[in-house]
């Protein structure tokens, strides 16, 4: 499974960094938004509330290390996905 969190991860990273830095009023704004959610419920299927953990944890480090914004309030995204996760 590791070669598909690492596609997980940079997809999810790619989505987030265009949702930070793009108008959310756009079509494609809701769009990537959404696949957001899929993968955080991909993640929860295959790994429970430490697979989503694990991922945000180092998708808001490389946000903010690489474009030096924020990640943390899009977690918020995942709060549908698992009764434990709650941002």
């Amino acid at each position: 499974m590791i070669d598909l969190d690492a596609y997980l991860e940079e997809e999810l990273y790619d989505l987030l960094t265009f949702c930070i830095q793009n108008d959310s009023s756009s079509d494609e704004y809701a769009k990537k938004r959404k696949r957001v959610e899929e993968i955080g419920k991909e993640l929860y299927l295959d790994g429970g509330n430490d697979a989503l953990e694990n991922m945000y944890f180092s998708i808001e480090h490389r946000i903010r290390d690489e474009i030096k914004q924020e990640a943390r309030p899009f977690r918020a995204w995942w709060n549908n996905i698992s009764p434990d996760w709650k941002y």
